[in-house]
Parts: C-alpha cells; sequence; structure tokens
C-alpha cells in the first residue's frame, strides 16, 4: 500500500471516494500531529517569555535595590609572586566614611605603569552598554542631569560623583596617567645605574620599603616584621605602589577628582646630579612636559588637577639657568607645564607655590593597625635616660650651620646628652642605620633636629617614630613644611630655640629643663599620635584600617585642593590669587590674617 507524507496528503475538502478509507485515517492523525505540534511550539515560547521577564525583573531590582554600587576586587591575602596570576573575587563593599576606613587589595604585578586593575569608574557608574550607545539614567550614576548645575565644565561628572551619596568613591576617584616604561619602571630595571655610590637595587625591593629588617632585640625588639630598611628617596616607587592598591582608581578620567602622574622625578634626577651634563637632567622632564600637553585629561584644566611626586628636595628640581654646567639640579619644577601641577617633596620651597612637602619614609611601615598601636605603646612607655640626644656632624665649612655649637654643647654634657656623631659616607656611618639611630631616640625625652645639607631631614620623622619630642632651630624644617601632617601649633608638639640663640652660646639643655613635667607629658602624647601620620604603611596584605597614615593624608589634601578649585570656577568665584613670596605664610594665617601682615619669622624668609 502506498504511504504518503504530510505534503503529499490531499488538500481539498471534498470526501475522499468509498474505497480510500485508510487515506482518511492517515490524514486525520497528521492533521492532530500537526495541531500538537503548534501547540508545544506556543507552550515553549511563553515559558521563555516567562523566564526572560523573571531576569529582567531580577536584574532591575539587583541595580536599583540592595545590590547596587561599585564591587571591588579583592586579591587573596598572601598575594603570589609577580610572576603569578592573582586569584580574584569580586565583593559588594559599602560606603566609606573617609580614607581610613576602607583599604583596597593588592594590585596584579603587571599594573606597573598605573593601569587600574579594577572596574572601571565607568563600568561602576554607569549601566551596561545598550546597543545603541545611549546610556541610560541609573541610580547611582552621575548623569546629564546631575551634572548640569556644574554646566558645560570637562570636569562636571566628578563633581556630580561628589555630590552623588550613593557612589561610595564619589568625590574620591584617581585616574593614573599611563606613561611610557622609561619614566618609571625601567629605572628600577635598572636600579645599578641610578646612584655611582649607593646600592639602589637594594633600595627597590619590597615597593620600594627596601631589606626586611628582623626586629630582634634591642631597639626595634617586639616590632614584628614591619621595619625595613628603607631609603630616605626611595618615596616615588613607595608612593606608585601605594597608588596601585588605592581602591578609588578608575579608567575614566572624566570622574577623576584628582589625575596622578607616575613619573619617578627623583630617580631620574639623582642618576645626573653629579654629573655635568645638564641636558640629561632635563630630558625626561621635558618629554613629561610634551605627552601630558598633548593629552585630553591635560587639557581639562591644563595639568592643575594633576599631581606627582619627586622624592627628593624642591632644589634638585629648580635649576635656573640652562648654560652653567655647575649649576645644581634640572628645571623640572620651572618648567610651565609643573608649575600647574601639585608636586610632593620631600622638603618644599617656602617662595613657591606648586610644591608641597610630604614626610620623608622611615624604616617603620606597619602591616596591620595591631603593629602601629603595639609600637605607639612601647615609645610611650619607655624609661629614657638623657634628656636629649643628637646625631650629626660638624660642619665647618657651612657657615649657616649650628650642628658644631650642638656638638660641643652636647659633649659638654654627658649626663644629659646622647651624642652619635655620624660620618659623612661609607658603610659605617652609624646614622644610616635604622636600629642604631631609633635606639638613640628612644634613649631621650627630646631630640635635636637642626638643618643639614638641607632644610628637611629623614631624622625629624625618625624621632616622632621613636616617641622623641623634637626640637627644631628653623622654622623652614618642619612648620612651614608639613602643614598637612603637623599641628598648626607647633608648641603643642615640638621645642623651637632659634639658630641665632645657638650661635650667641645659648645653652640648650637649660631652655629644655624649663619645660613643665605637664607640658612635657602632653607633647610627649601628641607626639606619639602623630605617628600614624608620618608613616607609609605596608598595604599588601592590610585589608581594613582604622588610621590614616601619610599617604591617605597626602591623597585627601590633594583631592580637597583640586576640588576646592574646580566648585570655584564651576560657581563663579573669582580664584584667591596668592603670591608666591608668601607661600610659607599661608598655611599659618590665622581667620582675618593677611600674608603681607607682620610675622616674628619674616626675617629668615625675606
Amino acid at each position: 500500500m502506498k504511504r504518503h507524507n504530510a505534503g503529499e496528503l490531499p488538500l481539498s475538502s471534498a470526501p475522499a471516494p468509498a474505497g480510500d478509507g485508510i487515506e482518511r485515517v492517515a490524514e486525520d492523525k497528521m492533521d492532530k500531529y500537526d495541531k500538537g505540534r503548534i501547540r508545544c511550539s506556543r507552550l515553549c515560547f511563553l515559558f521563555a517569555l516567562a523566564a526572560t521577564v523573571s531576569i529582567l525583573a531580577r536584574h532591575c531590582y539587583d541595580a536599583r535595590g540592595g545590590n547596587a554600587g561599585v564591587v571591588r576586587i579583592e586579591a587573596v591575602r598572601a598575594p603570589p609572586p609577580p610572576s603569578v596570576h592573582h586569584e580574584r573575587k569580586i565583593v559588594p563593599i559599602a560606603r566609606r566614611e573617609s580614607l581610613a576606613s576602607d583599604r583596597s587589595p593588592s594590585a596584579p604585578a603587571d599594573a606597573v605603569d598605573g593601569a587600574s586593575w579594577k572596574p572601571s569608574a565607568s563600568e561602576s557608574a554607569q549601566p551596561a552598554d545598550n546597543g545603541d550607545k545611549t546610556p541610560t539614567k541609573e541610580k547611582g550614576s552621575p548623569s546629564a542631569s546631575h551634572g548640569s548645575k556644574y554646566g558645560g565644565h570637562p570636569f562636571a561628572r566628578a563633581l556630580a560623583a561628589a555630590d552623588n551619596k550613593d557612589d561610595l568613591c564619589g568625590g574620591q576617584y584617581i585616574y593614573v596617567q599611563h606613561l611610557p616604561a622609561r619614566f618609571n619602571k625601567d629605572m628600577v630595571h635598572n636600579c645599578d645605574r641610578l646612584s655611582p655610590w649607593t646600592d639602589m637595587c637594594r633600595c627597590t625591593t619590597n615597593g620600594g620599603f627596601g631589606p626586611l629588617l628582623r626586629g630582634g632585640k634591642g631597639a626595634l625588639q617586639g616590632a614584628g616584621t614591619g621595619w625595613y630598611d628603607t631609603d630616605e628617596h626611595a618615596l616615588d616607587i613607595i608612593f606608585h605602589e601605594r597608588i596601585k592598591r588605592y581602591e578609588c582608581l578608575t579608567d575614566d578620567p572624566s570622574l577623576a577628582a584628582a589625575v596622578f602622574v607616575p613619573f619617578y622625578a627623583g630617580l631620574d634626577v639623582a642618576r645626573h646630579l653629579w654629573g655635568n651634563n645638564v641636558s640629561a637632567r632635563d630630558e625626561l622632564a621635558l618629554d613629561l612636559a610634551g605627552l601630558l600637553a598633548e593629552r585630553p585629561e591635560w587639557c581639562a584644566m591644563g595639568g592643575r588637577d594633576h599631581f606627582f611626586v619627586a622624592g627628593r628636595t624642591t632644589w634638585d628640581f629648580r635649576r635656573k639657568a640652562d648654560g652653567g654646567q655647575s649649576e645644581w639640579g634640572s628645571k623640572l619644577l620651572n618648567l610651565p607645564a609643573a608649575r600647574n601641577m601639585t608636586a610632593l617633596v620631600v622638603g618644599a620651597s617656602p617662595w613657591h607655590l606648586n610644591d608641597v612637602a610630604v614626610p620623608y619614609p622611615t624604616a617603620f611601615h606597619p602591616a596591620s593597625d595591631e603593629d602601629l598601636f603595639f609600637w605607639q605603646d612601647r615609645v610611650r612607655a619607655l624609661n629614657r635616660t638623657y634628656l636629649f640626644s643628637f646625631a650629626g656632624i660638624a660642619r665647618p665649612g657651612d657657615a649657616r650651620s649650628i650642628e658644631g655649637h650642638l656638638v660641643d654643647q652636647c659633649k659638654a654634657s654627658p649626663t644629659a646628652c646622647s651624642l652619635m656623631e655620624c660620618s659623612t659616607t661609607g658603610p659605617d656611618n652609624k646614622c644610616e642605620s635604622p636600629a642604631t639611630v631609633m635606639e638613640l631616640f628612644q634613649s631621650s625625652t627630646f631630640c635635636l633636629l637642626p638643618r643639614g645639607g638641607t632644610d628637611t631631614r629623614r631624622p625629624a620623622f625618625d624621632a616622632v617614630l621613636a616617641g622623641c619630642i623634637p626640637v627644631f632651630f628653623h622654622p623652614s624644617s618642619a612648620y612651614v613644611q608639613y602643614s598637612w601632617f603637623l599641628p598648626k601649633s607647633h608648641a603643642d608638639y615640638s621645642v623651637y630655640i632659634p639658630e641665632e640663640d645657638v650661635r650667641k652660646n645659648a645653652s640648650v639643655e637649660e631652655r629644655l629643663r624649663k619645660v613643665s613635667p605637664e607640658m612635657l607629658r602632653a607633647m610627649r602624647d601628641t607626639v606619639v599620635g602623630l605617628i600614624p601620620s608620618v608613616t607609609y604603611s605596608d598595604m599588601t596584605s592590610r585589608l581594613e584600617t582604622t588610621v590614616k597614615d601619610a599617604f591617605d593624608i597626602a591623597v585627601a589634601a590633594v583631592i580637597n585642593k583640586v576640588t576646592k578649585l574646580r566648585r570655584g570656577i564651576a560657581e563663579g568665584r573669582p580664584e584667591e590669587e596668592k603670591q608666591e613670596r608668601y607661600s610659607w605664610k599661608y598655611p599659618l594665617l590665622e581667620e582675618g590674617q593677611k600674608p603681607e601682615d607682620p610675622h616674628e619669622w619674616d626675617p629668615l624668609f625675606n
């Protein structure tokens, strides 16, 4: 019997001949089969539609409800070596109250040039691409309507993000400018060429902290693993490593509260300071200026929202003349581009506005709050056997130096003063040993801190770290330098004895014995409380903290400076005009005072 396919069945509705009963049965079965297939297809479509609606509803809830917000990618607590890929997990984090309340995990080792390894700000703050490139408004994102009150300024989205309380990083985003490797990591790779006298390769290890010191006994007893043999000029690397772990990095410069430029200016200039080739000193600085000027991030504010770190004093970057081979330093900070940026240096100029002093790195980099608190308790409870101590060397060829006078006074009072005479160079210089310096400063109530080869010196921060009350002899050693980090009232934490008094043979011991016990205890408490502010913590393993360190304070201050400037521009307020010759005085002014008003230190800076 012939078997028909469905397509061969008769289409006519006329009754079939009487002899075709079998064919009619086949036709009825195929009609039922087609109807069942259609019903099944419709049912599957309905199920698919319901599933799609459910997924969209859940996504909408997550985007607008309790699961909204920025996520961070958290590395494992014990990061692997640089060659090993970091395992990551995505964890929602709540909005923080301050920079000190939250910490980002470690960035992967390949993020050397500043590339953010976390989700970009645009990914965190804006919805996913919907295909037509037209963003939809979403809770938590700085939309056009949010930024409209700031007009068409290129930083409008950044200010809108700062106003957005649902954005946990709003107003704190940092964009890291991408630079070729010659501006940073190539210097580290060629560390043997950084200094003709110092083994800088050991100094660049551990993210700039240098070799780990084991605190077994003596001044570092019980100090844990937070002690390193850190070079005082390693801040370029230390700061960049911390920036990589900053919790609010963004790949979207329009959201950035500030732009960080990872140029190792201090390491660069140190390679050429003692040579006669001034062109070599300026080569990278000029390249940087040209490169930045071509970037759209620069055009937004002409670089006034940019900042960088140079781990040396300002005078290493302020050469004025191009012709003199004997002229010191590079001309980086005198370039028009650099004058627009904020330069973080370890010693600033009292007559320029584009640099700010940040603390020298000490040997202590606590990896946890517990390490920090333990150290504070330790130095607070020490029994100090000497009234004052001094680590220095007489400089008979330096007319401004008073170190020779202090050495003589210390030798004349061996029961009151502990003296460590430093050698100028070489491995036998005890003043270069963190443990030896800590032992000296921990043994005394006061530490003498005169100007040396530079106005600012690392021993000032070693003294604070030891809980030793600083004794300064010139305001440029600290008072007009570290206004972001030290109390405005210098009498709260230090003793000031003018240099001229020492030259006239005023007795340092007599001045110090006049400090009352009550005042001494108050000053000691203040000094110990300053330890976090002058410390660069080890963030490679720390996930949470309750205190701000020097990095936190510096970044927050830069952001505040830029935000204040931007809001003034957006609101049409005239910018405050400052005179560079009074730059040392501005942080000291009380309300209602003018920089032209007389000050006791005017003769020292005129």
